[in-house]
Protein backbone atom coordinates (compact mmCIF):
# COMPACT_ATOMS: atom_id res chain seq x y z
CA UNK A 1 0.00 0.00 0.00
CA UNK A 2 1.26 3.34 -1.05
CA UNK A 3 -0.45 6.33 0.53
CA UNK A 4 -4.29 5.45 0.28
CA UNK A 5 -4.15 3.10 -2.63
CA UNK A 6 -2.88 -0.58 -3.42
CA UNK A 7 -2.39 -2.85 -6.25
CA UNK A 8 -4.35 -5.80 -5.48
CA UNK A 9 -3.08 -8.29 -8.51
CA UNK A 10 -6.49 -10.97 -7.95
CA UNK A 11 -8.57 -8.36 -8.92
CA UNK A 12 -11.31 -10.50 -10.51
CA UNK A 13 -11.46 -10.53 -14.35
CA UNK A 14 -14.88 -8.80 -14.41
CA UNK A 15 -13.86 -6.15 -12.40
CA UNK A 16 -11.25 -5.79 -14.65
CA UNK A 17 -13.45 -5.85 -17.53
CA UNK A 18 -15.44 -2.97 -16.40
CA UNK A 19 -12.12 -1.31 -15.45
CA UNK A 20 -11.35 -1.25 -19.13
CA UNK A 21 -14.80 -0.15 -20.34
CA UNK A 22 -14.47 2.92 -18.60
CA UNK A 23 -14.82 6.44 -21.17
CA UNK A 24 -14.31 9.73 -21.35
CA UNK A 25 -16.23 12.60 -22.29
CA UNK A 26 -16.21 14.62 -25.51
CA UNK A 27 -18.96 17.66 -26.54
CA UNK A 28 -21.21 15.67 -24.05
CA UNK A 29 -20.89 12.22 -26.00
CA UNK A 30 -19.42 9.28 -23.78
CA UNK A 31 -16.52 7.46 -25.88
CA UNK A 32 -15.42 4.58 -24.51
CA UNK A 33 -11.69 3.70 -24.28
CA UNK A 34 -10.29 0.83 -25.78
CA UNK A 35 -8.58 -2.04 -23.88
CA UNK A 36 -4.64 -1.33 -23.46
CA UNK A 37 -1.99 -4.16 -23.70
CA UNK A 38 0.45 -3.83 -20.75
CA UNK A 39 2.79 -1.20 -20.74
CA UNK A 40 3.97 1.85 -18.99
CA UNK A 41 2.27 4.76 -21.06
CA UNK A 42 4.05 7.91 -21.08
CA UNK A 43 1.08 10.69 -21.61
CA UNK A 44 1.54 14.23 -22.18
CA UNK A 45 -1.23 16.29 -20.70
CA UNK A 46 -2.09 20.58 -21.10
CA UNK A 47 0.63 23.01 -20.07
CA UNK A 48 -2.07 25.42 -19.66
CA UNK A 49 -4.88 24.91 -21.84
CA UNK A 50 -7.03 21.40 -21.07
CA UNK A 51 -8.52 21.99 -24.75
CA UNK A 52 -5.15 20.67 -26.07
CA UNK A 53 -4.97 17.12 -24.68
CA UNK A 54 -5.01 14.51 -27.46
CA UNK A 55 -8.08 12.07 -27.68
CA UNK A 56 -5.35 9.28 -27.92
CA UNK A 57 -3.86 11.38 -24.43
CA UNK A 58 -7.84 10.71 -23.13
CA UNK A 59 -8.21 7.11 -23.85
CA UNK A 60 -5.11 6.04 -22.52
CA UNK A 61 -5.70 7.85 -19.31
CA UNK A 62 -9.39 6.49 -19.41
CA UNK A 63 -8.41 3.11 -20.07
CA UNK A 64 -5.36 2.16 -18.10
CA UNK A 65 -5.38 -0.14 -15.17
CA UNK A 66 -3.25 2.39 -12.92
CA UNK A 67 -2.91 6.31 -13.47
CA UNK A 68 -0.17 7.46 -11.94
CA UNK A 69 0.54 11.16 -11.65
CA UNK A 70 2.72 13.68 -9.71
CA UNK A 71 -0.16 15.41 -7.91
CA UNK A 72 -3.24 14.09 -7.62
CA UNK A 73 -5.56 17.33 -6.82
CA UNK A 74 -4.15 18.54 -10.39
CA UNK A 75 -5.08 15.53 -12.42
CA UNK A 76 -8.25 15.43 -10.75
CA UNK A 77 -8.99 18.79 -12.94
CA UNK A 78 -8.53 17.03 -15.80
CA UNK A 79 -10.12 13.75 -15.14
CA UNK A 80 -13.49 15.72 -13.69
CA UNK A 81 -13.08 18.06 -17.26
CA UNK A 82 -13.21 14.95 -19.26
CA UNK A 83 -15.68 12.74 -17.45
CA UNK A 84 -12.70 10.32 -16.62
CA UNK A 85 -13.62 8.05 -13.61
CA UNK A 86 -10.38 6.15 -13.38
CA UNK A 87 -8.44 6.78 -9.83
CA UNK A 88 -5.10 8.68 -9.62
CA UNK A 89 -2.12 7.16 -7.75
CA UNK A 90 0.76 9.82 -6.12
CA UNK A 91 4.33 9.02 -7.88
CA UNK A 92 6.98 11.59 -7.59
CA UNK A 93 10.52 12.09 -6.58
CA UNK A 94 9.81 11.86 -2.48
CA UNK A 95 8.03 9.07 -2.94
CA UNK A 96 9.57 7.23 -5.75
CA UNK A 97 11.43 4.79 -4.11
CA UNK A 98 8.60 3.24 -2.54
CA UNK A 99 6.07 3.84 -5.25
CA UNK A 100 7.90 3.12 -8.60
CA UNK A 101 8.72 -0.61 -7.15
CA UNK A 102 4.73 -0.91 -6.96
CA UNK A 103 4.08 0.18 -10.56
CA UNK A 104 6.74 -1.97 -12.35
CA UNK A 105 5.22 -4.83 -10.18
CA UNK A 106 1.82 -3.78 -12.23
CA UNK A 107 3.39 -4.16 -15.21
CA UNK A 108 4.51 -7.76 -13.63
CA UNK A 109 1.42 -8.54 -13.41
CA UNK A 110 0.08 -7.51 -16.88
CA UNK A 111 -1.67 -4.54 -16.29
CA UNK A 112 -1.09 -1.24 -18.28
CA UNK A 113 0.26 1.90 -16.35
CA UNK A 114 -0.14 5.53 -17.93
CA UNK A 115 2.31 7.85 -16.37
CA UNK A 116 1.53 11.78 -16.47
CA UNK A 117 2.57 15.00 -14.77
CA UNK A 118 1.16 18.14 -13.67
CA UNK A 119 1.75 19.79 -17.06
CA UNK A 120 3.26 18.46 -20.30
CA UNK A 121 5.48 15.71 -21.24
CA UNK A 122 6.39 13.18 -18.90
CA UNK A 123 10.67 12.65 -17.98
CA UNK A 124 10.92 16.13 -19.37
CA UNK A 125 12.77 17.76 -16.09
CA UNK A 126 10.84 15.46 -14.02
CA UNK A 127 11.64 12.12 -12.25
CA UNK A 128 9.36 9.92 -14.01
CA UNK A 129 12.93 8.59 -16.44
CA UNK A 130 13.94 6.90 -13.45
CA UNK A 131 10.16 4.93 -13.57
CA UNK A 132 10.73 4.29 -17.22
CA UNK A 133 14.51 3.13 -16.80
CA UNK A 134 13.20 0.69 -14.13
CA UNK A 135 10.29 -0.27 -16.84
CA UNK A 136 13.08 -1.10 -20.12
CA UNK A 137 15.48 -2.47 -18.10
CA UNK A 138 12.57 -5.48 -16.41
CA UNK A 139 11.87 -5.76 -20.00
CA UNK A 140 8.37 -4.03 -20.59
CA UNK A 141 7.51 -1.98 -23.10
CA UNK A 142 7.43 1.96 -23.17
CA UNK A 143 5.25 3.57 -24.96
CA UNK A 144 5.09 7.70 -25.55
CA UNK A 145 1.39 9.52 -25.82
CA UNK A 146 2.72 12.87 -27.84
CA UNK A 147 1.37 15.85 -27.15
CA UNK A 148 1.86 19.25 -25.22
CA UNK A 149 5.62 20.71 -24.71
CA UNK A 150 6.45 23.70 -23.19
CA UNK A 151 9.92 24.10 -24.50
CA UNK A 152 8.48 22.71 -28.02
CA UNK A 153 5.80 25.57 -28.23
CA UNK A 154 8.08 28.08 -26.56
CA UNK A 155 10.50 27.72 -29.78
CA UNK A 156 7.79 27.68 -31.96
CA UNK A 157 6.70 30.45 -30.35
CA UNK A 158 9.70 32.15 -30.02
CA UNK A 159 10.34 32.89 -33.50
CA UNK A 160 13.67 31.95 -33.28
CA UNK A 161 15.78 29.11 -35.53
CA UNK A 162 14.45 26.49 -34.70
CA UNK A 163 16.69 23.84 -37.48
CA UNK A 164 18.54 23.09 -34.07
CA UNK A 165 17.89 23.59 -30.33
CA UNK A 166 19.20 22.58 -27.17
CA UNK A 167 16.86 22.16 -23.99
CA UNK A 168 18.77 22.16 -21.05
CA UNK A 169 15.95 22.45 -18.49
CA UNK A 170 16.26 24.22 -14.80
CA UNK A 171 19.51 26.55 -14.83
CA UNK A 172 21.56 26.32 -11.14
CA UNK A 173 20.01 28.46 -8.51
CA UNK A 174 23.41 30.27 -7.57
CA UNK A 175 24.75 33.01 -9.25
CA UNK A 176 28.27 31.57 -10.03
CA UNK A 177 27.24 28.06 -10.99
CA UNK A 178 24.48 29.57 -13.00
CA UNK A 179 27.16 31.66 -15.08
CA UNK A 180 29.24 28.78 -15.11
CA UNK A 181 26.54 26.63 -16.84
CA UNK A 182 25.38 29.01 -19.43
CA UNK A 183 29.18 29.77 -20.47
CA UNK A 184 28.73 25.74 -21.23
CA UNK A 185 26.44 26.91 -23.81
CA UNK A 186 28.14 30.28 -25.05
CA UNK A 187 29.22 29.00 -28.27
CA UNK A 188 26.31 26.06 -28.92
CA UNK A 189 25.09 26.38 -32.67
CA UNK A 190 22.08 26.05 -31.78
CA UNK A 191 18.81 27.87 -30.11
CA UNK A 192 18.67 27.32 -26.27
CA UNK A 193 15.79 26.51 -24.18
CA UNK A 194 16.07 26.87 -20.29
CA UNK A 195 12.92 26.56 -17.76
CA UNK A 196 13.41 29.66 -15.28
CA UNK A 197 11.17 31.03 -12.20
CA UNK A 198 9.84 34.57 -12.62
CA UNK A 199 11.34 35.95 -9.05
CA UNK A 200 15.33 34.95 -10.94
CA UNK A 201 14.15 35.26 -14.60
CA UNK A 202 16.03 39.37 -14.14
CA UNK A 203 19.32 37.54 -12.80
CA UNK A 204 19.20 35.04 -15.86
CA UNK A 205 19.06 37.28 -18.29
CA UNK A 206 21.44 39.69 -16.64
CA UNK A 207 23.80 36.76 -16.43
CA UNK A 208 22.99 35.48 -19.93
CA UNK A 209 23.97 39.27 -21.43
CA UNK A 210 27.20 39.15 -20.13
CA UNK A 211 28.33 35.95 -21.04
CA UNK A 212 26.68 36.00 -24.47
CA UNK A 213 26.77 39.66 -25.25
CA UNK A 214 24.24 42.07 -24.82
CA UNK A 215 22.74 41.87 -28.62
CA UNK A 216 22.44 38.05 -28.94
CA UNK A 217 18.52 37.68 -29.54
CA UNK A 218 16.10 36.32 -27.26
CA UNK A 219 12.26 35.78 -25.73
CA UNK A 220 10.75 35.22 -22.48
CA UNK A 221 7.90 33.34 -23.11
CA UNK A 222 5.69 33.38 -20.33
CA UNK A 223 2.57 31.97 -19.10
CA UNK A 224 2.16 29.17 -22.37
CA UNK A 225 -1.67 28.38 -23.45
CA UNK A 226 -2.84 30.06 -20.77
CA UNK A 227 -5.11 33.24 -20.66
CA UNK A 228 -1.66 36.03 -19.97
CA UNK A 229 0.39 33.73 -22.58
CA UNK A 230 3.19 36.19 -23.28
CA UNK A 231 6.10 36.42 -25.81
CA UNK A 232 8.78 39.20 -24.68
CA UNK A 233 11.46 39.51 -27.97
CA UNK A 234 14.67 41.67 -27.73
CA UNK A 235 18.28 41.43 -27.58
CA UNK A 236 19.43 39.89 -24.43
CA UNK A 237 20.13 43.36 -23.47
CA UNK A 238 16.76 44.92 -24.41
CA UNK A 239 15.35 42.03 -22.21
CA UNK A 240 17.96 43.17 -19.25
CA UNK A 241 16.86 46.22 -19.29
CA UNK A 242 13.19 45.59 -18.94
CA UNK A 243 13.32 42.42 -16.25
CA UNK A 244 15.81 44.57 -14.35
CA UNK A 245 12.87 47.33 -14.06
CA UNK A 246 9.83 44.81 -13.69
CA UNK A 247 8.70 44.54 -9.99
CA UNK A 248 6.49 41.85 -10.02
CA UNK A 249 6.80 39.18 -12.88
CA UNK A 250 4.46 36.09 -12.40
CA UNK A 251 3.86 32.71 -14.34
CA UNK A 252 5.99 29.49 -15.84
CA UNK A 253 8.83 30.86 -17.91
CA UNK A 254 10.65 29.68 -20.61
CA UNK A 255 13.70 31.53 -21.75
CA UNK A 256 14.77 30.71 -25.34
CA UNK A 257 18.27 32.47 -26.77
CA UNK A 258 18.81 32.35 -29.68
CA UNK A 259 22.42 30.61 -31.52
CA UNK A 260 25.71 32.88 -31.80
CA UNK A 261 25.44 34.85 -35.09
CA UNK A 262 27.78 33.55 -38.01
CA UNK A 263 30.99 35.85 -37.99
CA UNK A 264 32.87 36.47 -41.41
CA UNK A 265 36.04 34.40 -42.12
CA UNK A 266 38.63 36.37 -40.86
CA UNK A 267 40.91 37.23 -43.66
CA UNK A 268 44.52 35.91 -43.87
CA UNK A 269 46.70 38.75 -43.10
CA UNK A 270 44.56 39.93 -40.05
CA UNK A 271 44.56 36.71 -38.62
CA UNK A 272 48.89 36.56 -39.47
CA UNK A 273 49.09 39.96 -37.53
CA UNK A 274 46.94 38.66 -34.38
CA UNK A 275 49.57 35.55 -33.82
CA UNK A 276 52.51 37.96 -34.59
CA UNK A 277 51.20 40.25 -31.62
CA UNK A 278 50.06 37.93 -29.41
CA UNK A 279 53.58 35.90 -29.87
CA UNK A 280 54.85 38.86 -28.60
CA UNK A 281 53.99 38.80 -25.31
CA UNK A 282 53.15 34.98 -24.64
CA UNK A 283 54.19 31.61 -24.92
CA UNK A 284 53.33 30.52 -28.78
CA UNK A 285 50.80 27.84 -27.50
CA UNK A 286 49.10 30.54 -25.13
CA UNK A 287 49.07 32.54 -28.26
CA UNK A 288 47.52 29.88 -30.58
CA UNK A 289 44.90 29.18 -28.17
CA UNK A 290 43.93 33.07 -27.48
CA UNK A 291 43.80 33.41 -31.12
CA UNK A 292 41.47 30.19 -31.51
CA UNK A 293 39.66 32.14 -28.93
CA UNK A 294 39.05 35.48 -31.20
CA UNK A 295 38.63 34.08 -34.41
CA UNK A 296 37.27 30.70 -34.00
CA UNK A 297 39.68 28.85 -36.49
CA UNK A 298 41.38 25.31 -34.92
CA UNK A 299 44.08 25.98 -32.22
CA UNK A 300 46.22 23.32 -34.36
CA UNK A 301 45.60 25.69 -37.52
CA UNK A 302 46.48 28.52 -35.66
CA UNK A 303 49.67 27.13 -33.66
CA UNK A 304 51.12 25.66 -37.52
CA UNK A 305 50.80 28.46 -38.71
CA UNK A 306 52.61 31.09 -36.08
CA UNK A 307 55.41 28.34 -36.26
CA UNK A 308 55.49 29.24 -40.07
CA UNK A 309 55.78 32.83 -39.29
CA UNK A 310 58.13 32.16 -36.80
CA UNK A 311 60.58 30.16 -39.09
CA UNK A 312 59.52 32.78 -41.79
CA UNK A 313 60.81 35.89 -39.92
CA UNK A 314 63.96 34.18 -38.44
CA UNK A 315 65.03 33.07 -42.19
Amino acid sequence: MIGNWTLDKHQSSEAAEKHRQRGFRLHDATIPARPLEPALYLVATPIGNLADITLRALETIAGADVLACEDTRVTRVLLDRYGIVNRPVAYHEHNAAEAGPRLIAALGDGRSVALVSDAGTPLVSDPGYRLAQHAIEAGHRVVPIPGPSAPLAALVGSGLPSDAFLFAGFLPVKDKARRERLAEFSAAPATLLFFESPHRIAATIAAAAEIFGEERKAVVCRELTKAFEEFRRGTLGELKAFYGDAANVKGEIVLVIGPPEAKPAPQAADVDALLQALARDMPMGKAATEAARRTGLPRKELYDRLLHLKGRDEG
